[in-house]
Parts: structure tokens; sequence; C-alpha cells
């Protein structure tokens, strides 16, 4: 049998990028001539160099090539500007994923300078370093055994000398770090791999200023991710062309290399697919899993085709499921469709103000991305005064202030037309939901007041085959990503369930039933439907809710999570009812465990999110919290090492809310005679 080494792998990867069309280069061969007692492959003197030190990250020939053939029209010395800030960015901050954030907005953007004029009048204007309109233009260059000398100046013994397996150019720029193991080495795996990646990041740092995505593999198993992302968020890519999945048979390092550096592909997974996330001091990079690429792609080619003049402004139902990263898909869609349709209006829509509040905060954070800031409609007449422009926006609003303002009192009234433009694109969130109703619900308002506008509906749940309304207003599936496929690749966890106590013990004439569509039904007020079933939700709420009930639950879930957290280290969150029971499951919660209660909310071991304003009653006030408070506790919640480890939450924090760490849910099913915790 024929075993396979690092070499080979290596030689392996540097074929499949020639066929890709990469130029490949042996490190050494482009290296300067050295004196230093290093490798004697690294040492040895040839001609052609490109590199003048082995402290160069940047192939500056190539670079300043670029720059010349891209920029024609800019002065030299702005040029020779521009160059100096890429060459230096490494050295902009000491923060790394600050300075990587820096140069991802030089590649994607181009990098600012000013210039005089010939009339003395002075000009802003931008260098490009890349051609994203004609991949052609660029120069697509893979090294391998790229030596890297971090602090040149000082003796052998004290520098950081470290020589990744391949490394990526664009026009000189060093994008992308692939970094192999023995895979006829047992132990050499993926996680080696990774951490040699680290071991990277910390002697060498100037090379990662300008990575863009880094690569693992060990020959087995291939993974990428970014400089921020532990080896968790490192994924597999499983397709190439984003048409069916690669065979198993297939090298997962071949499908990732196909799948990723096709030139066109990788030019637009660095332009639309990466996005830096700020929570609080600490800076995240994230680039998008092959699911949300292709189903972004996707979904922009459908919306260009519901959007012309002759499509029927359908764009398509996006079925990704929970915890797969749809809000982020959302975002990249958002992002690539204002290229496409030449900054269009976009209208965010969700079905609750908890929903609005969470995705808004996504996109916020993805502003860079977007090319402006997304605002919130606060009410009906701001939301029509942000639709009455010409162009551009995203606007973020709840489908319920799409009700007329006769509506209110019983009167039938049409909701006044705010645009007859087709370049407005309606993207809802959680489409399968019936208040999207085309016939006399919400839908039929929004066609009213925007009557050429194209709708696009995201959903982490699929939508029943009985489901006229939802294609009737967004049309059929453009990709689905459903839970089987989702677990397989690692992007959610698998989900346990275990029943535990508390039955409701009821006389069959006290047994209310409830309508099937209960279980959508919120606590908002904007939620008519819910006055319908008021009562039944009074009866079932008393009930789940008694007294003796709360005690009972409150007892089990502390011996529950306290023998959890002696399993496994983590956090854990409670689904309550109503927000009545989850201030009174609190309150029982703490009197058997008084030091999990802080009244500050810097401190403490649970806590209560829920909605709430000062006309509430008074034991509630404790848990009801500015934006700028929440925002905060949920940074507490994502810090694994943050003493906050048990949430109880009514209609918040249920969706589109990624606590890596959180490992139990505790949540009850609505019906009548079972309350139903489940392990997650």
């Amino acid at each position: 049998m024929t075993k396979y080494t690092e070499t080979d792998l290596e030689l392996a990867t540097l074929e499949w990028l020639e066929e890709l069309g990469y130029s490949v280069k042996y490190g050494p061969d482009i290296s300067p001539e050295t004196d230093l007692d290093i490798q004697p492959s690294v040492a040895k003197a040839m001609a052609g160099k490109e590199r003048t030190d082995y402290a160069d990250i940047v192939l500056e020939g190539r670079l300043k090539a670029a720059i010349d053939k891209f920029n024609p029209d800019i002065p030299q010395d702005a040029k020779e500007e521009a160059f100096k800030k890429v060459v230096l960015v490494a050295h902009t901050t000491p923060n790394l994923t600050l300075n990587n954030k820096i140069f991802h907005s030089y590649l994607r953007d181009g990098v600012d300078v000013e210039y005089m004029r010939n009339d003395g009048t002075v000009a802003g204007d931008k260098v490009r370093l890349v051609d994203f309109s004609n991949v052609r233009k660029n120069d697509f260059l893979a090294v391998n055994q790229y030596t890297v000398i971090e602090n040149p100046s000082t003796t052998l013994r004290t520098v950081s000398n470290r020589r990744p397996d391949v490394v990526i150019f664009i026009n000189g720029l060093p994008v992308v770090v692939i970094e192999l193991k023995n895979p006829g080495d047992e132990k050499a795996t993926v996680k080696n791999a990774f951490n040699q990646i680290q071991t990277y990041k910390q002697d060498i740092p100037s090379l990662f200023a300008y990575n863009e995505l880094s690569i693992i593999s060990d020959g087995n198993e291939a993974r990428v991710g970014t400089i921020s992302a532990n080896i968790e968020w490192f994924t597999r890519w499983r397709t190439v062309d984003g048409k069916e999945l690669a065979s198993n048979a297939l090298p997962q390092l071949e499908v990732l290399l196909r799948g990723i550096f096709d030139k066109q592909r990788l030019l637009d997974l660095i332009s639309n697919f990466i996005v830096f996330e700020t929570d609080g001091e600490k800076t995240i990079k994230k680039a998008a899993a092959y699911h949300q690429y292709f189903a972004t792609n996707k979904a922009v080619e459908s919306t260009i085709k519901a959007s012309q003049e002759e499509g029927d402004r359908r764009a398509g139902v996006v079925w990704h499921t929970q915890g797969s990263g749809k809000s982020l898909t959302m975002t990249f869609y958002a992002g690539k469709v204002i290229q496409a349709l030449n900054n269009p209006t976009l209208v965010v829509l969700t079905d609750r103000n908890d929903l609005d509040n969470q995705l808004f905060g996504v996109f916020s954070k993805c502003s860079e991305l977007l090319r402006q800031t997304p605002k919130q409609a606060e009410n009906r007449e701001e939301l029509q005064e942000l639709l009455r422009v010409a162009s551009g926006g995203v606007i973020f609003t709840t489908i319920q202030k799409f009700l007329p303002f006769g509506s209110a009192q019983g009167k039938s009234e049409k909701y006044p037309l705010l645009s007859n433009r087709r370049n407005i694109v309606v993207i809802a969130d959680e489409a399968h939901r019936s208040q999207y109703e085309f016939i006399s619900g919400f839908a039929k308002h929004m066609r009213d007041a925007l009557p050429n506008a194209s709708f696009i509906g995201f959903t982490g749940t699929p939508v029943e085959l009985t489901d006229r309304n939802t294609r009737a207003v967004f049309g059929e599936y453009v990709d689905v990503y459903d839970v089987t496929r989702a677990v397989e690749d690692h992007a959610t966890v698998p989900i346990y369930y275990e029943a535990r106590l508390a039955r409701i013990e009821l006389a069959k004439e006290e047994q209310p039933k409830i309508d099937p569509e209960f279980e959508e039904l919120t606590e908002g007020e904007e939620v008519e439907r819910k006055e319908k079933l008021k009562s039944r939700w009074a009866r079932l709420e008393a009930m789940v809710g008694s007294e003796k009930r709360i005690r009972l639950v409150a007892k089990d879930l502390v011996d529950h999570f306290e023998n959890r957290l002696g399993v496994i280290e983590g956090k854990g969150m409670i689904v309550a009812m109503s927000r009545r029971i989850a201030v009174e499951l609190y309150n029982e919660i703490i009197k058997l465990r008084p030091n999990w209660h802080e009244r500050d909310d810097n401190k403490g071991f649970l806590k209560v999110v829920m909605t709430g304003s000062a006309a509430d009653p008074l034991n509630y006030q404790p848990h009801i919290r500015a934006k700028h408070a929440l925002d905060e506790m949920a940074r507490r919640m994502k810090d694994p090492d943050d003493p906050l480890k048990l949430i109880i939450v009514r209609d918040m924090w249920l969706t589109g809310f990624d606590v890596p760490s959180l490992h139990t849910m505790y949540t009850h099913q609505t019906q009548v005679c079972r309350f139903k915790f489940g392990i997650s």
C-alpha cells in the first residue's frame, strides 16, 4: 500500500492550483540570498529573486505593477503613498485583527489617497489593488515553502523563522495560507495544522495581517477559516459548483481547492462574503460557509430575474435550518443584491420587535459590507418617510407597520401607495408564517404600498406543501439547507431531548383545546390574532404557571443544571411561556440558590431577559432593560468565561442568537398535560 507524505500532499495542492490557472513558484526560487544558518533549501542562492529580505511579506514588484495597471489616471506620488500604506499595514496598530480589517478594506474598496489637481484643488480618490470586474487582469500565484523571518535585524537565535507550506498571492499580496500535515502519520491531524496556524500568527504576525482565508488539511480532512476563528469554525467546503455535493470518494482538499480557488469565486468571496463583527472590544472575522455562499448567489440571481420588467416579483424562499447562520446569509444577500441591482431600497421584514432588533443588530455590525448604514423604522409614519426615496436604503420594520391607519378602528382601508419603483426588494424573515397571507393579510398591504417590489423570503422552518400563501408571495425554494446536512457539516449540533416531570392533572372537561396556530403567537401587542385566543392562552398559562408547579419546576431545573455543569462547562437557557412565569420562576430559583442572584447586571449567575415598559408591574421592573443593557447582557452570555451561566427568556434571544457554549435549553410544549424540558 502506497504511503503518502506531506510532500506528496503539497505537490498535489500545487497541481490542483495549476489546473485552476495559478502560477506556481518554489519559495527559495524567489527568496533572497542569505548567510543565515537555516534550512539548506532556503539558503540556496538562485537568480531571479523577487524578495530582497526574508522580512518582505508582500511581493512588491507584483503589487506595484498591479497598482500601475489599475490606476492609470492617479498621479505617481499618490500611488506610491498607497503602496506604502499597504506594505506597512501590519504595523498600523498593535492588534492583528484590526490590521487585517484595515487591509481587507484596502483590498476590497481600494486605498484612500489625496492629490493636487492641475487647477490647485485637492482630489480624494482610491487606489485599487485588485480588478474585481475582470479576473483575468489579476496575477494569481501559489508559492510553496515561503520562509518568513519576522525580526531580521536581530541574531538568528532571537528571530521568528517560519515557513508555511503554501501561500496564495493575488497581485503580490499574500491573501491565503495553506498548512498541510503528513497524511501518512496517524498523529498528524487537522488539529495539528490548526495549531501550526496559531503558531504562525504568534511568530510571523505580519503575514497574517494580509490573510483573508486559512486552509488546514491532514490529507483526509480539509477545512477553511479566518484568523479569528477557533477550530470549530474552520469548516468543510463540500461542493465545487454549488449544484451538488461532492462525492465522499473525492479528497476533501481537492473539493475545497476547486470550490474556493476558482479565480472568480475567490475574488467574489473576498469582496462580498467576509465581514468583521465587533462585540465590545473584541473583533471577529467571519467568512461565508459553502451553503451561505451558494445560497446567496442563487438568491441574487433569482432576484435579478424577478425584478426585471417581465419578472413576477417573486424571488423565492431560502430555507436554511435554524442555527446554520441564516441571519448572516441574509446579510451577505443584502450586500450583494445592492450591487447587482444598482443600489435598490431593501425593506427587511420581521413579525416581532425582538427579531427586528436582533436582525438589525446583525446588519448594523456588517454595515461596511452593505456600504451603508441600516435604519430602523420606529413607526408607520417613519416607515413611509424612509420609503419615499429615489433609491437606496436598508430599512428594518415589523410587518405590522403595514397595517392601514384606519384598520385599528375596524375600518377596511387600502394601504397608501408609497412607491411604484421596481428596484425595491422586500426581504422577509421567517417567511413561512401566516402573517404573510396574501389575500387579506399583511402581504396584501405591502403589495398595495409597494406594488412593483420584489419579495424574497428566508426561513429556518420548511414551508408546508399546503402553504399556498407563502408561495403566492415569495415563490418556490431557491435553496435548501436542512437540519440533516447542517448536523453533518457541524454547522449545528445534534439536539437530544429529555422529558422532565410536572404533568398537569385535569379533569376531561377542564382540558382546553389549543388552536394549531397558537404556537406562532407572541406576547407582543402587535399580533392581532392573539386577541382571538386570549381566553385560551390565559387558562393554559394559569395552569402551566401555577405556584405549586413553578416550585416543582424550579427545584428540578436547579438540580438538573448543576448536574450538567458537573459534567460539562457551559451555559443554559430557560424558555418561559409568559413574562409572569419568567419572573416567578426566577424568584423561586433564587430562593433555592440565593448566590445566583445579583442586582448588578454586570454580576450574577442567573438573569431574566424579556420585553417590557415602565407601565408593567413593579416586580417586572428589575428585569426590563434598555437596549444598551441588553447588548451588554448578550455579550456576557456569549462569553464562555463570564459567570452568567443561566438565562430565562420569554420571546427574545431565541433565533439569531449565537452562543457556542450554550449546551442546555429548558423549554415547554404547548400541550395541556405536559411541561417538557429539552437538552440540546
